[in-house]
């Protein structure tokens, strides 16, 4: 008697991977938030983060995996809150915000067009101004809101919690978001003079950004060469990584009150290490953006000719075929004779 295999119910596999996906995404954001409260700075008595990776993780996980993975980010902030406190009633008015901040930073996104390759400077104004500066508004308003309204913090100091709160959350847009969607469409090179060079370039911002970020001179600065090397050499990944690993080490330098941020009291370590994050990630994201698009467009130049070339030879050859309807050409004594004609 032969076995019959059954095929497996579709139905039954789309929710296996959804509830697979959603698992893999609350995790990430658990351990993306676990990570980001290492390092923490206090504002007017309230302790926040200068970088806040969920919600770069959130939001490359929604430009990814799509809409759905709205229920992951929820689950994960929840995991987050349980892990440092007991959850209270209120602290579902927090899993709302810090859920609902990504899902507008996507659907802002969806909303202009946004590609995931990150290959016109278009997408990286979009993915700053609307996908960090414009959603998280949402997440800031909510969470900084609820602790006025509790009183948990004095009205007078809302709008310095709010900045920090805010330009924790885009700061983690702007620098971990890129960096995933890399990998998630990363095509490596197999030449080995790149890796060579890549490489060296690790070794070098290995040792130089810690040295500018913990120097009592300030030397900040020199980390820019780098990130115009890296976003020349090797477009978003380069780029975006270095910015990554100099964004990690200020945040350390500047909680440890080391360095460029010794002897300031925390607002203006605050105003310093955000604003220097800020623009250091803006100069690896759109320089590398616009670097990609302008190769992109030489490379469509360039097949369009090649293209043209091709077509021109077609017709050049169809020219010089000849013709059923030409006459005979003429022979070395002159035409040829017919019969009864001289």
């Amino acid at each position: 008697m032969a076995a019959v295999v059954g095929t497996p119910d579709p139905e039954l596999r789309r929710t296996a991977v959804f509830a697979l996906q959603t698992l893999a995404v609350a995790v990430g954001y658990y351990v993306a938030g676990r990570l980001g409260l290492v390092r923490q700075l206090v504002v007017e008595g309230a302790v926040f983060t200068p970088i806040w990776p969920p919600t770069g993780v959130a939001v490359a996980c929604l430009l990814i995996f799509g809409i759905r993975s709205w229920l992951g980010i929820a689950l994960g902030v929840l995991l987050v809150i349980l892990s440092i406190t007991p959850l209270r009633p209120v602290a579902l008015v927090i899993v709302a915000g810090n859920t609902l901040a990504p899902v507008c930073a996507y659907l802002l996104l969806r909303r202009v067009g946004f590609r995931a390759d990150l290959a016109r400077l278009r997408d990286g104004l979009a993915l700053v101004f609307l996908g960090a500066l414009t959603a998280m508004l949402v997440s800031s308003t909510v969470g900084v809101g609820l602790l006025v309204l509790t009183d948990r913090l004095a009205a007078g100091s809302f709008w310095a919690v709010f900045l920090a709160w805010w330009v924790g959350d885009a700061m983690g847009v702007l620098i971990v978001t890129p960096v995933l969607l890399m990998f998630h469409r990363a095509q490596w090179s197999q030449r080995p003079t790149r890796w060579k060079e890549a490489m060296g370039l690790a070794l070098i911002s290995l040792a130089a950004v810690p040295f500018a970020t913990r120097s009592p001179i300030s030397l900040l600065f020199l980390v820019y060469p780098l990130l115009i090397w890296a976003a020349l050499r090797f477009q978003l990944a380069g780029s975006m990584l270095c910015a990554l690993f100099t964004s990690v080490m200020a945040t350390v330098a500047a909680t440890d009150a080391v360095g460029p941020f010794a002897r300031m009291n925390r607002v203006e370590v605050m105003i310093k290490l955000q604003a220097f994050n800020g623009t250091m990630a803006l100069t690896a994201l759109l320089l590398s953006a616009v670097i990609m698009e302008q190769r992109n467009t030489r490379r469509s130049v360039e097949r369009a000719c090649q293209e043209l070339v091709e077509v021109l030879e077609h017709l050049t050859a169809d020219d010089n075929r000849p013709s059923p309807y030409d006459p005979p050409p003429f022979g070395r004594d002159g035409p040829h004779k017919r019969d009864g004609f001289p």
